[in-house]
């Protein structure tokens, strides 16, 4: 019996690894997908992330660093620096790489397949795992995977969660998100948030001559014709697309707990508000090391609570945000209200950094 398996071998599920390995644990990731996996993420990591990302020792050859927020509303805009430095844009693909570089430092075990059932006792958690190759002659798992734990790394549609129980009914519009990237020198060291009336435009600079491009909305549309409704966004975008369209939803996540025995949720599966704030990935580092930190303990409840205290900023001003956004007068008023009131942005910026 091993002391860790993870189902899910993306940015939460590495982490997640990558703390129990150097907390003397024994970990097996499961994951269905080979090489570095590509996904609609806004691809900007906060402050907290990007030293939670050195802690782990991980170190991403390719990215560029920005060093606050700035909304943009036509005429409109306002900005706020973050104070404990800056913020990392990174490729999706560049950050899993460098985490499964570390993981297979460390030791960590990622084998091809996914966890489609788990049976949990009081010494620990059987799962069955399939979509491998057959038969398992490398492998420590076979069909079968003992461990004392199992987290759960499996995404925004969690099917473990699901299995389990753990979801809920989310409610309200659905939102969804698209990315493209753009071959385009950064026009500035901000990660700018264009908004329009359905929708929001989320610009980071994550290479010398690159940035990513993701809209986010409940309307139903083609990302250029989300794009259209952006025409000083859509005016600097003079390089070619570099990327195909990827598209991920709906964002919002209800989750009833984040521990059930001996299977933790982290990551998008743990529950997500919305990709506003870009809190996401920052988010899944920070609960990765807090997970760990209570396995380690022998509370594992503890998890919930800890989880609790890292996101509670982001999903208050997350939620009060993508509120106000389905009020066309109160959507019209937050850039502005912001930029009357720059304090209060920064601070809230710097909350969330």
């Amino acid at each position: 019996m091993i002391d860790l398996l993870v189902a899910g071998g993306g940015p939460a599920g590495l982490a997640t690894a990558i703390h129990a390995a150097l907390a003397g644990m024994e970990t097996v990731v499961v994951e269905p997908r080979t090489g570095p996996v590509d996904k609609a993420c806004g691809e900007g990591l906060m402050p907290t992330g990007a030293a939670a990302l050195a802690d782990l020792g991980v170190a991403v050859p390719d990215g560029r660093p920005f060093r606050g927020i700035r909304y943009v509303d036509g005429p409109h805009r306002v900005q706020a620096e973050f104070r404990d430095g800056p913020g990392l844009g990174v490729r999706r693909t560049a950050l899993h790489t460098a985490l499964a570089l570390r993981a297979r430092d460390l030791g960590v075990r990622v084998v091809p397949g996914r966890v489609d059932a788990v049976h949990a006792t009081d010494e620990g958690v059987r799962a069955h795992v399939t979509g491998g190759p057959e038969p398992y002659d490398q492998e420590p798992c076979g069909r079968e995977v003992g461990a004392r734990w199992l987290v759960a790394a499996d995404g925004l549609h969690s099917p473990i969660r699901s299995r389990l129980g753990l979801g809920l009914p989310s409610g309200g519009p659905r939102r969804y998100g698209l990315r493209r990237h753009y071959r385009v020198t950064p026009w500035t060291d901000f990660v700018e948030v264009h908004w329009a009336p359905g929708g929001e435009a989320y610009v980071t600079p994550v290479g010398d001559d690159l940035i990513g491009v993701a809209v986010l909305s409940s309307e139903r549309r083609t990302y250029d014709e989300h794009l259209a409704r952006f025409p000083g966004l859509l005016a600097r975008l003079d390089g070619p697309p570099t990327t195909p369209v990827r598209g991920a939803g709906p964002l919002r996540q209800r989750v009833r707990r984040r521990v059930a025995g001996r299977v933790l949720l982290v990551g998008d599966a743990a529950g997500y508000v919305d990709a506003l704030t870009g809190e996401g990935i920052s988010l899944a580092l920070l609960s990765a090391h807090a997970l760990v930190a209570c396995l380690r303990t022998g509370r594992p409840e503890d998890y919930e609570a800890a989880w609790r205290r890292l996101s509670w900023r982001s999903r208050l001003l997350t939620a009060a945000l993508v509120g106000a956004r389905r009020h066309a007068p109160a959507a019209r008023m937050i850039v502005p209200a912001a930029r009357r009131l720059p304090a209060v942005f920064g601070a809230a910026v710097r909350s969330l950094a």
